[in-house]
């Protein structure tokens, strides 16, 4: 994707923690000739040769698994906080923008059969199961609602570059840059203050 050097975001311990903050994506690919994408988690993970994979699954009855069989090259997109920056907040004559985080992760996908989905579905669940008072384990359920997972197609993706854009304001002064926190922040939407906060983990 497009992204001006100053949002770049070329830390990769930032980038592996906000793929698991924010792992329910867009999964694209090319099926039957066309542009196909389906909004999944997909969770980041090491695969058994040490390399970093996303592991995810679709229904069979989601026709973008066939383009699977066509070709192996996917593109997976993740988005964090976002806001309208207006440019009455700076001191200043310039236009509105956006505030936003987003990542871009390329790679070829595998399909895993067998134990290996169960595995996979198990992960899935605990990491959001984990914080409940009494949580789902795939262990516990039968084996009549256990025959579902035969209505999924489970894969894995082997990342071959990842492309992160960080966009909150680096352009601005320190002055116009702690303004649009605070206008942000009287907003007192989900948006805008997820996007302060993300603000303040760099102040200029």
């Amino acid at each position: 994707m497009y992204t001006p050097d100053i949002y770049k975001n070329e830390n990769q311990e930032e980038i592996e923690k906000f793929l698991q903050e924010n792992s329910f994506g867009i999964l694209i690919n090319q099926t039957n000739g066309k542009l196909w994408a389906t909004h999944i988690p997909l969770e980041l993970a090491i695969n058994r040769e040490g390399k970093a994979i996303l592991e995810g699954h679709i229904s069979k009855e989601n026709l973008q698994w066939n383009g699977f069989l066509e070709s192996n090259e996917v593109l997976a997109v993740f988005s964090g906080p976002h806001s309208y920056i207006s440019s009455s907040w700076y001191d200043h004559e310039n236009v509105p923008t956006w505030n936003y985080i987003a990542v871009h992760v390329y790679g070829k996908l595998k399909i895993i059969e067998g134990q290996a989905v169960i595995e996979s579905l198990k992960k899935l669940v605990n990491k959001y199961e984990q914080k409940y008072e009494n949580p789902t384990r795939i262990e516990d359920l039968s084996e009549k609602t256990m025959l579902q997972a035969r209505g999924i197609v489970a894969f894995e993706i082997e990342i071959d570059e990842i492309q992160a854009t960080r966009k909150m304001s680096q352009n601005r002064d320190s002055k116009n840059y702690q303004n649009i926190i605070s206008e942000l922040e009287k907003n007192n939407t989900a948006d805008s203050l997820a996007t302060a906060n993300e603000m303040k983990k760099c102040p200029m």
